[in-house]
């Protein structure tokens, strides 16, 4: 075999190994840039998933604090009706049909609050409120019996409920306080 010859095959191996190598390298490369591509949109929707969780759990503590602030002025406001009306009982006076009136739209103000917290929880926060209302509604039901009862021993035994039943309505209110406080300031509460 000649020089040239030798020369020859030695270039046409040459860039066979050269076009092979390529092909390998190519492929490599390819299986490469998808691995990559893959751990790269896995790690993008890892950091989607991971945003959405936290705007979604900050939505959620914000539709607890509304929550929570509307009752509390439910609350507040029908207390304000206790504080205004109990010195006119007190003093003799009926309850007229009005203060009445305001009264039952302050209670079911504070039960329809109620219900709310159910959507936002979590649920002892639902049970305290649950609570509340119930004491509230005690507390209207004996001063609406005050406000159509002439007698004075029967208005005694009713006064005397009616100051357990709002004392027991103010614990009750404190300790929904209590906890929704936590609730609000601890962002490691869970959502349900």
């Amino acid at each position: 075999m000649s020089d040239a010859t030798g020369a020859v095959v030695s270039a046409v191996v040459a860039f066979v190994a050269a076009v092979v190598g390529a092909v390998i390298a190519g492929r490599y490369a390819k299986h490469g840039a998808e691995a990559g591509g893959r751990k790269a949109v896995e790690a993008a929707l890892a950091q989607v998933h991971g945003q959405a969780a936290a705007e979604h759990w900050q939505w959620v503590r914000s539709q607890r604090h509304q929550s929570y602030a509307a009752l509390i002025t439910a609350y507040a406001a029908l207390d304000d009706v206790f504080a205004r009306i109990t010195p006119e009982l007190l003093g003799g006076q009926g309850l007229d049909a009005s203060t009445g009136r305001e009264m039952r739209e302050c209670t079911l103000e504070l039960q329809a609050r109620t219900s709310q917290l159910a959507l936002w929880g979590p649920g002892e926060t639902y049970s305290l409120a649950y609570a509340l209302t119930e004491k509230s509604v005690e507390a209207m039901s004996s001063l609406l019996n005050m406000g159509g009862v002439a007698s004075s021993t029967s208005a005694s035994g009713d006064w005397s409920r009616f100051i357990r039943v709002r004392g027991e309505m103010v614990e009750a209110y404190a300790s929904f306080l209590q906890r929704a406080g936590e609730i609000v300031r601890d962002p490691r509460q869970p959502i349900s």
